[in-house]
């Protein structure tokens, strides 16, 4: 059943330039028309620059946060960003798990966009372990799948072989085996290239480099919009086509804002996205 109007839940870190985390999935669930609700699981000062310090949030307000708004409102899809530290990764994991959440988004936030780690070595295994196994699909970019993996990707064969081999270790006992989306966009190359990995093989999306600098918040995008579209009821497939379009868009409309790398614009994008829902009378 298609779903006009879905409701998303992100569970992920603030952006104080809102470019990026929090700020960003909220944008996008806005703009095509999904109510979006927050759990912060950091607060971080950042601005086009790059991320200057970090606050923590302890894991039990995380859980009171998440507990307090599953108990009220059923959601369609959930995203999961920027995870602070393994008491984090683990809290959100025991959740999701005994609530057996649908159309989970798994974006492995590990790194930021100026090279800033953003979750230690217990909390990344915590997250293949727990997380990643719950997911619908998981979507790494090409350094967060070499840390997950412990291998160099430098060719789109090597990122086929990465989705692939990713997929076969975050696969666990009653769960199905997620997707896994290797986003391409680190490699150099004629087009960039993403590979999705399914239990029918792997698909390859090609695109166009788009001439545009102003990148940041890219993996935060693309993840939202996923998880808008699969909480509206569509396949994996039609829905990473559409968030790709989407994204590709968001890169295109992006403005200089700041002295640095500035933010996607998914505001300029609705019309990108054409295809509603069969269901029945949309307001």
């Amino acid at each position: 059943m298609k779903i006009c109007n879905p409701t998303v839940l992100t569970i992920a870190g603030s952006d104080s330039s809102g470019g990026a985390g929090i700020q960003q999935d909220i944008r996008v669930f806005t703009v095509l028309r999904a109510y979006g609700a927050s759990v912060i699981t950091a607060l971080t000062a950042q601005n086009t620059l790059g991320v200057r310090c970090i606050e923590k949030i302890s894991p039990s307000f995380v859980k009171c946060q998440l507990t307090t708004v599953m108990e009220d409102i059923d959601f369609n899809a959930l995203k999961t960003g920027m995870l602070e530290g393994p008491g984090i990764v683990n809290t959100v994991s025991q959740e999701l798990e005994r609530r057996r959440v649908r159309n989970l988004v798994v974006d492995p936030v590990m790194i930021s966009k100026n090279g800033v780690p953003l979750l230690d070595e217990q909390g990344i295994r915590l997250m293949k372990e727990r997380l990643m196994p719950l997911a619908t699909i998981v979507t790494p970019n090409i350094p967060e799948a070499e840390i997950l993996l412990g291998c160099r990707i430098s060719s789109s064969d090597q990122m086929a072989d990465a989705a692939v081999e990713l997929r076969k270790r975050i696969s666990r006992g009653r769960y199905s085996t997620p997707h896994v989306l290797l986003k391409g966009g680190h490699l150099k190359g004629p087009f960039p290239v993403d590979c999705l990995a399914t239990d029918k093989g792997i698909l390859r999306f090609e695109g166009n480099w788009i001439q545009n600098p102003h990148t940041h918040g890219t993996g935060c995008a693309l993840s939202a919009a996923l998880a808008v579209f699969l909480a509206r009821g569509e396949a994996v497939i039609d829905a990473v086509k559409m968030a790709r379009k989407f994204v590709s868009c968001s890169i295109k409309k992006a403005v200089k804002i700041g002295s640095g790398t500035g933010p996607v614009n998914p505001l300029e994008c609705l019309e990108i996205i054409s295809k509603k829902p069969s269901c029945g009378p949309c307001p």
